[in-house]
């Protein structure tokens, strides 16, 4: 696939300590399948829906065990310019770009309102093979906490321009790359546990979101919200059971009107 423009949601990745755990799970609920994992990489293995490049886990390197968490990573025609941005807007680069053999470079960092991203410069690899089909990444949203520093972050890293959702109940946010929108802002409510970080929620599209959710479950996943029918599809939002959190959604049932949104200056 063609290089996405800079900012583009690019690719996913996740650490299990039980990777094997993990790709039973991801097998079943989202119909992956997996390449050999590279030892040269760190036992890096990626995901596969219908032969397509989705995501990847990974396990922990030693002393970065913790919660599992996804990744999402965003496309950069150069990643050292990128965390030099991240710096001045105020965010923390976890780690700076490292190159990844011939696959490309890339490098992690925090936003200000503390959601951890990656960063993608492409090299043979440039990121999903497919997107918005079952078993593929389709949306994300940034859940944070201190959404007034995320708003001010993200567009003078990515050149984003910003729509905010016209809704009293929810303070969302929409960033477009021209005439394209690829990211979403929540504010995190008191319906989150405190001790609940900000983070980014991933969401891949599934045939079916009530049998994606039964077969999450069934495997000790931890059903979060939903399934709800929406404008933009049917979808749940689940904890897997080492703790990622994610969203699935079926993008071909969809329901009501699509909801009205102001430009930001």
């Amino acid at each position: 696939m063609a290089v996405p423009p800079e900012g583009t949601p690019c690719w996913a990745d996740a650490m299990f300590s039980d990777v094997e755990g993990a790709k039973t799970f991801y097998g079943d609920v989202l119909g992956w399948t997996f390449g050999e994992s590279s030892s040269e990489y760190g036992n890096y293995t990626q995901a596969y829906a219908n032969g397509k490049a989705v995501a990847a886990v990974v396990p922990p390197m030693p002393g970065q065990e913790g919660q599992s968490q996804w990744c999402l990573y965003f496309a950069s025609p150069d990643a050292a310019a990128t965390a030099a941005r991240i710096r001045e807007h105020g965010g923390e680069v976890l780690m700076e770009p490292m190159q990844v053999g011939e696959f490309g470079t890339m490098c992690l960092a925090r936003e200000p309102g503390g959601a951890v991203f990656g960063v993608w410069q492409g090299g043979v690899h440039t990121g999903f093979e497919a997107v918005a089909e079952p078993g593929a990444y389709c949306w994300a949203e940034v859940f944070t906490r201190e959404p007034e520093k995320t708003d001010a972050f993200l567009p003078a890293v990515f050149s984003y321009t910003a729509k905010q959702l016209q809704d009293d109940a929810v303070d969302f946010r929409m960033f477009d790359l021209g005439d394209q929108t690829v990211l979403g802002r929540m504010r995190m409510t008191d319906d989150f546990p405190p001790e609940v970080p900000s983070y980014i929620n991933v969401y891949f599209t599934v045939a079916d979101c009530d049998e994606a959710v039964a077969k999450a479950t069934k495997h000790g996943a931890v059903l979060r919200f939903g399934p709800m029918d929406s404008p933009f599809g049917r979808f749940a939002a689940l904890s897997d059971p080492q703790g990622a959190n994610f969203s699935v959604i079926d993008i071909t049932r969809t329901a009501g009107e699509m909801p009205k949104s102001t430009d930001v200056s």
